[in-house]
């Protein structure tokens, strides 16, 4: 979908600012959303991520980075019917009116434990799929212009634009939400792209930049005879 969270190649926001020796949480708050977030079993059409995009824009640009995820649990929540606008509301009251009311905590060491293990085991990523990808390295390619409802992998500022195929890495998972419910989608090939930077940019961009943006095959068409051999011989394949 379109949103104020496509933020890929837009100008305006200043200088991306580094904290040196960054913690993990800032606040005890944060790392409670981040636990409520990963292990919380409410269902949620289009996944957590689509709650995000559609945060209203000026409320996405001025929440932090896990204000966003609790926004993100609490409309779950609501659009599941675990949890309504009303209560919510009374809880916000109550805590305002009484802000040294003990947190409820229910200890789970087994369950705990369970989400810690299944965070740090590692999966491949890498699916089988019986079927041969569209395009081999070197091909030239144009990034379809579509507009897909829900959440999408595929950066705004890069649709229409042509490019090269310059890597294969296999078959993986698509990560769009905009299947039916309870439809599995079969892995697709997931390629790098090689676009140039004065054809995203304009002529203001460094004249041998390149971005190379890693996509999925559904999101490609063949490019047309205007692009050619001339944006194929650009890459070192």
């Amino acid at each position: 979908m379109n949103g104020i969270h496509d933020m890929g190649g837009m100008h305006g926001f200043g200088s991306v600012e580094r904290e040196a020796d960054e913690p993990v949480f800032h606040h005890a708050w944060e790392s409670r959303v981040f636990g409520m977030f990963i292990a919380a079993q409410v269902p949620v059409p289009q996944g957590k991520r689509y709650k995000i995009e559609t945060i209203a824009p000026q409320q996405y640009l001025t929440s932090s980075y896990y204000e966003r995820w609790m926004q993100a649990c609490i409309q779950a929540c609501i659009d599941a019917g675990v949890l309504t606008d009303e209560e919510l509301a009374s809880r916000i009251s109550d805590l305002r009116e009484h802000p040294d009311t003990a947190i409820p905590q229910r200890e789970d060491p087994e369950g705990r434990a369970r989400w810690i293990e299944r965070m740090r085991t590692s999966r491949p990523i890498r699916r089988e799929a019986g079927r041969t990808p569209q395009y081999a390295v070197g091909d030239a390619v144009r990034v379809r212009n579509i507009h897909p409802l829900g959440h999408t992998r595929l950066p705004r500022y890069v649709r229409g634009q042509s490019g090269v195929i310059a890597r294969f890495y296999g078959f993986h998972d698509v990560q769009d939400h905009v299947r039916p419910p309870g439809a599995n989608a079969p892995p697709e090939p997931v390629y790098a792209v090689r676009l140039e930077a004065q054809a995203l940019w304009g002529q203001d961009a460094e004249p041998n930049g390149a971005l190379y943006i890693d996509i999925w095959e559904r999101y490609l068409e063949p490019a047309g005879p205007q692009t050619g051999e001339s944006v194929k011989e650009s890459v070192n394949v």
